[in-house]
């Protein structure tokens, strides 16, 4: 499909089918993902697939621990969302849904590869993600060339040190998210709400709007 929009409809999906999803569709969007720009061509990421069904479940508990706290947080105004309660709503229903789809991927990258320039700065370091989740997006554009859905969630890194060993994920390689992937209930959105462009883009210096 048209690239423009793939990325255009590939939004967050809450609601999966059962439906198992071939192991040549997951492999074509592998393939296509390791294409994704990295730092010196490094290619730190790795993937897991989880689809046993005594793993998944416990992911899905470890991912709920820290959702229900993040729900808490909305419910008692110390976290922000604005005015999403379906966002809200349809997310929860993912959390307590999470080992029913199809497949958990699991995106890892090896430390090694991996090289921030920005670890000096007073702030939290972000730049080495940027070899990571461009691949990540790759994986989710691919799946949606082919008619399957995807939600990237980074909440179970919380419990990355018991992830690592039920996945027998090595030192030295770190989790950096984790994609559902599966055919969507309700099919792909027509529209993404997102922040108008021009309200994002600035010509020279910040806040000088593109004209």
């Amino acid at each position: 499909m048209d690239v423009i929009e793939a990325m255009k409809t590939t939004g967050t999906c809450r609601y999966f089918r059962g439906d198992p999803v071939p192991d040549e569709v997951l492999m074509t969007a592998f393939d296509a993902a390791r294409f994704a720009p990295q730092g010196g061509n490094r290619q730190p990421v790795r993937w897991v697939v989880v689809r046993d069904k005594d793993r998944k479940r416990q992911l899905a508990e470890w991912y709920l621990g820290p959702w229900k706290a993040y729900l808490d947080g909305i419910d008692t105004g110390e976290i922000g969302v604005g005015a999403l309660p379906k966002a809200v709503t349809d997310a929860d229903h993912f959390a307590e849904h999470l080992h029913e789809v199809p497949a958990i991927v699991v995106l890892c990258a090896e430390i090694d590869g991996l090289h921030p320039t920005d670890l000096e700065l007073d702030r939290f370091s972000v730049v080495g993600g940027g070899s990571i989740y461009p691949t990540a997006q790759n994986f989710c554009l691919a799946l949606r060339a082919q008619g399957v859905a995807s939600a990237l969630t980074t909440l179970l890194v919380h419990a990355e040190p018991k992830v690592k060993e039920l996945l027998g994920i090595p030192d030295g390689v770190i989790t950096a998210a984790h994609i559902a992937v599966g055919y969507p209930e309700h099919g792909f959105p027509a529209k993404l709400t997102r922040t108008p462009v021009e309200e994002i883009v600035f010509d020279e210096s910040y806040g000088t709007p593109m004209r």
